[in-house]
């Protein structure tokens, strides 16, 4: 176990992502880190992914696969250590341009005041210092991803200032909001590592100049080596995820696994955020690296 230098117990963290999953790709490490340190982590995931991937027919069907990504982000929260998990249960809008945009029940059809003033109530009640969310880009571009960034942000303002929400509830206002980043100069380094193994990249229908957040964006790396096992265990619960002829899973596993290392933020607000205010930036201290 990575050695516990830092007691986190009187800090609060709330992350909230679109898909069961997006919480792993995106700061799995550093979840596991400030649980073991102590923190209090609220995780919200917005949609149930009804419209992801089967990776084996015999895991899910169209009609189960949203209870069956329910159940798989439990698993992977049990083994992360998060125990305050909750779900919205609005419907995955699927990627842009298909017609699961336009079901009624999806997230991209969900009036955004209902969505922030949901995501206002929970932040008034956890009381979060940290909010971790999805970047602008939404990382490959999908419509949830950057629903939740803009719902996320709007509801971290109103939060505190009392312009949404439930009636009776005290006003609380974070400290900071992160979003979780994949540079582009990673998309571009890892889908050429594909390449030259001779592996297709996925999204192989978009440049990598237009994946991921700009390399400017990133204002904090953390380096969560003592905590890949877990970060890959609790994503391996992500089963109908989990393509094993897919792209990713074609990578020797030293080189997935250094890929995975680093995890990316923009320190989005305050604005005028100093280095005092990256909570996040020294989180995992050297000394604690391997």
């Amino acid at each position: 176990m990575p050695p516990e230098t830092q007691d986190l117990s009187q800090l609060s963290v709330l992350a909230a992502f679109a898909h069961p999953d997006d919480e792993g790709f995106g700061c799995g490490g550093v979840l596991a880190a400030l649980v073991s340190r102590g923190a209090r982590v609220t995780l919200v995931c917005a949609t149930n992914g009804d419209v992801g991937e089967i990776s084996d027919p015999a895991l899910a069907t169209p009609e189960t696969l949203p209870q069956v990504r329910q159940e798989e982000l439990r698993q992977a929260m049990k083994i992360t250590g998060v125990q305050d998990l909750r779900f919205l249960n609005y419907r995955d809008s699927g990627m842009a341009g298909t017609e699961e945009n336009d079901h009624p029940g999806c997230l991209e059809q969900a009036p955004a005041s209902q969505v922030v003033g949901k995501l206002v109530d929970i932040i008034r009640e956890v009381e979060p210092r940290i909010v971790i969310t999805h970047d602008p880009s939404g990382g490959y571009g999908h419509p949830d991803h950057r629903a939740m960034y803009r719902h996320v942000t709007d509801a971290y303002t109103a939060a505190g200032d009392g312009s949404a929400g439930s009636e009776g509830k005290m006003p609380w206002g974070p400290d900071a909001l992160y979003y979780v980043c994949f540079p582009r100069r990673e998309f571009r380094r890892m889908w050429q590592q594909m390449r030259d193994l001779g592996i297709t990249p996925p999204f192989a229908s978009q440049e990598t100049d237009n994946l991921g957040s700009p390399d400017e964006a990133v204002t904090t790396t953390v380096d969560i080596s003592p905590y890949l096992d877990t970060k890959i265990a609790s994503l391996n619960c992500h089963r109908t995820q989990l393509d094993p002829n897919g792209a990713f899973a074609q990578l020797p596993e030293e080189m997935m696994r250094d890929n995975m290392r680093i995890e990316y933020f923009t320190l989005a607000l305050p604005q005028d955020a100093g280095e005092r205010a990256d909570l996040l930036a020294g989180l995992i201290p050297p000394g604690d690296r391997v």
